[in-house]
């Protein structure tokens, strides 16, 4: 009976135990060998804080996985070879032209293949928004100071990925072989032919020949489809890990400190809400790509080194570059031992453009030393609070912006019916003063943000209400701040210049009398912060008196003058 019994009850067992036990029988199997259970119970458990900002990276690289998910689709069809063929296409007014077999395959794949005309555009503006969301996403961390110390080594490896994108960008721009992208890289040839001494050698090399040759395309695909996108997974990667182990920033608030992370673990909230962002931002870059055509090669035709069109415009991320070498004054050339033509007017702007880089890239290392900080920092700052550092990402970006906007210098000229050399010589302006006069402007606002936020701190917020005392005194009703918010406006670290000392010999190098320079400068305009004794004399100012049952002095004023409901305000006069 018992046997009966044990058959019984396992028959009426529902399928979906079963299910458990089959999905159990294997995740038992796979951890007994792989001991991955504590890896995972240890990721959902997982803490992340929640703002907003903190899902532009996230939007990155879910435009970096639709990427990989539609270029894999593109492989597919796509003939990376430059041997001429008769283009025997659907598209009528290119029928029997003369083409490479790269130009024809991306035509066959934009008007033959089912879905390919779309899944070239999801894949463009993928591209696109992958390296504007990084930009953005480093802006964040800039302007928050998320770079500090433990996560510098971080910001280098953002900072290579945005590099590393705009390769991956600008190698498939390239591979159609069109009129267009031929124009781009006939710009890329003209810069390496600048170089002194190596230029013309490392033009041979790269295009087998002289420009264009027969094997540049090849080469192009093997950097778009091999080696680039392995180097970013890498770097993803270990950007991912190092923001695992030293755990993300949150801005500061009530509990919330160096030592730990107030939000909500990856499972199941973070689970479920990137899981939602993916499809979101897969659903947009869809709808743009439906929506909007990018890219259309068919207009363009195949390259030809002799028609150029003045209209011509790389894709958005390398203006910068394309408008660094048209600010470049007229005339800057001279033989160099009556051998070599040094060419400024191309060397000049790899220069700019270099220091810039390099600048960004290590800027944590340079303010840590002139700051001297060597503590960890796990809470992010409000921009105004450093309004050093933010002037700073002010100026940096008006600088690259100048560049930016003179690449599109012919095409204001001709849409506003301006002189081209006014736009010129209206953009080197913006790009030599432009971010001197960014910076003084950020720093003043900062500082007039910080001034506004101790007054905050300590009366209120201005009601707008102005009442009269009976003694004729006209006052200004404040609201108070609830703790939250003052919280936020009080908790930041007041920095302040270092204090150079005198080695063992009684002296000081010049290389710490520069940092000490550097130091005064960074935190010379500063507002401390609100104390606390600070707010409990304010609040004894407006008539709070511990330890008294005594009600507030103008509390009381108000309320034979019939204004007085509810809490005490504070008032300033």
């Amino acid at each position: 009976m018992t046997t009966t019994s044990d058959t019984r009850n396992d028959l009426r067992t529902p399928p979906r135990t079963q299910q458990r036990g089959v999905v159990g029988a294997v995740s038992n199997y796979v951890d007994e060998r792989t001991s991955i259970s504590g890896f995972i119970k240890l990721m959902a458990r997982k803490v992340f804080p929640d703002h907003w900002s903190f899902m532009l990276g996230e939007v990155a690289l879910w435009c970096f996985v639709i990427i990989l998910l539609s270029g894999t689709f593109l492989t597919f069809f796509f003939q990376a070879s430059m041997a001429e063929v008769e283009y025997d296409g659907s598209y009528v007014p290119l029928k029997g032209l003369e083409m490479s077999a790269a130009m024809a395959s991306t035509l066959d794949i934009s008007f033959d293949v089912r879905g390919g005309l779309l899944m070239r555009q999801i894949h463009h503006w993928a591209a696109l928004l992958f390296i504007a969301t990084i930009m953005l996403h480093m802006a964040r961390v800039f302007f928050t100071g998320a770079f500090r110390k433990p996560r510098e080594l971080n910001w280098v490896i953002g900072f290579l990925l945005w590099i590393l994108a705009m390769g991956e960008g600008f190698t498939g721009y390239s591979l159609p072989d069109d009129l267009l992208s031929g124009n781009g890289l006939r710009i890329i040839d003209g810069l390496i032919k600048g170089i002194p001494v190596v230029g013309t050698w490392t033009s041979y090399l790269l295009f087998g020949g002289e420009f264009p040759g027969t094997q540049i395309i090849g080469r192009l695909y093997t950097l778009h489809i091999l080696l680039l996108p392995a180097v970013i997974v890498a770097l993803i990667g270990l950007h991912m890990v190092f923001l695992i182990v030293h755990k993300h920033t949150q801005f500061a608030g009530p509990g919330k400190t160096n030592d730990n992370v107030v939000g909500y673990p990856i499972l199941p909230v973070y689970g479920a809400k990137m899981a939602g962002t993916f499809f979101l931002v897969f659903g947009v870059i869809v709808a743009i790509a439906g929506l909007f055509t990018i890219n259309p090669i068919w207009n363009y035709g195949p390259y030809d080194p002799s028609p150029v069109s003045a209209g011509t415009q790389p894709d958005w991320y390398i203006g910068f570059a394309d408008g660094a070498l048209r600010l470049v004054p007229p005339g800057w050339e001279f033989v160099l031992f009556d051998t070599y033509t040094v060419s400024m007017n191309i060397l000049a702007p790899i220069i700019a453009i270099t220091l810039w880089i390099v600048a960004v890239m290590f800027y944590p290392f340079i303010e840590g030393w002139i700051t001297g900080d060597k503590r960890e920092h796990h809470l992010a700052d409000r921009p105004r609070n450093v309004p050093t550092r933010t002037a700073l990402g002010a100026a940096g970006i008006v600088y690259y912006g100048a560049m930016f906007v003179a690449a599109s210098s012919d095409l204001i000229a001709t849409h506003f019916q301006m002189s081209m050399e006014n736009v010129i010589w209206a953009l080197q302006f913006v790009f030599i003063v432009g971010p001197f006069i960014a910076y003084f402007i950020t720093k003043r606002i900062c500082i007039a943000l910080q001034k506004k936020d101790r007054e905050m701190a300590l009366h209120g917020y201005e009601s707008g209400r102005i009442v009269r005392l009976p003694g004729g005194e006209f006052v200004e009703v404040h609201q108070p701040l609830d703790e939250y918010e003052r919280w936020r406006l009080v908790s930041f670290n007041d920095y302040k210049p270092l204090m150079i000392r005198p080695n063992a010999r009684g002296q000081i190098s010049p290389f710490e009398r520069v940092r000490a320079v550097l130091s005064r400068w960074f935190f010379e305009d500063r507002i401390a912060p609100v104390t606390r004794g600070e707010l409990e004399a304010s609040h004894g100012a407006h008539g709070h008196r511990e330890g008294a049952n005594e009600p507030d002095l103008h509390q009381s004023e108000l309320a034979t003058a019939g204004q007085g409901v509810g809490a005490p305000p504070h008032t300033k006069p």
